[in-house]
């Protein structure tokens, strides 16, 4: 088989297993629905609203890294995610609050980091100072 083959075959599982996965995961969902407010999805239904849903994910990506390349970046980041949002008030409101988060959060790793860095220079130093010490008191053991 040709690499280009090859590839093109491993691509085509991968969607695969993302559909499976998408199918999977909309099953568990209907199924919790159907639970709480009493109703029944046929199988009909719940394939037919992971094929969309499978579908607009794919139309997600497309618009991320259309908005990543226009901005001149190969990386999508949080900005390109509200921008694909900004027709949902809510949607946009969540993504906000999550990407605020993530920030803040990211921030304090940092500052810990830098304050257990700094912690451990600390460290170092005064143990370079003990074993200073001690090398001083041997010395003047010995003479």
């Amino acid at each position: 088989m040709e690499p280009e083959e090859e590839r093109e075959r491993e691509r085509l599982l991968h969607t695969q297993r993302l559909k499976a996965a998408v199918h999977y995961t909309v099953g568990c969902l209907c199924q919790e629905v159907a639970e709480d407010k009493g109703i029944q999805f046929s199988k009909q239904t719940i394939a037919a609203i992971s094929e969309i849903t499978f579908r607009q994910c794919e139309n997600f990506a497309k618009d991320l890294e259309m908005f990543a390349r226009h901005g001149k970046r190969t990386v999508i980041n949080s900005e390109d995610v509200k921008l694909l949002a900004r027709r949902s008030n809510s949607l946009l409101r969540y993504i906000t609050q999550k990407s605020e988060e993530l920030a803040l959060n990211n921030l304090e790793q940092k500052e810990r980091k830098k304050k257990k860095s700094s912690a451990a220079k600390g460290r170092r130093t005064s143990d370079e100072q003990v074993e200073a010490a001690m090398a001083e008191s041997e010395d003047s053991n010995m003479a």
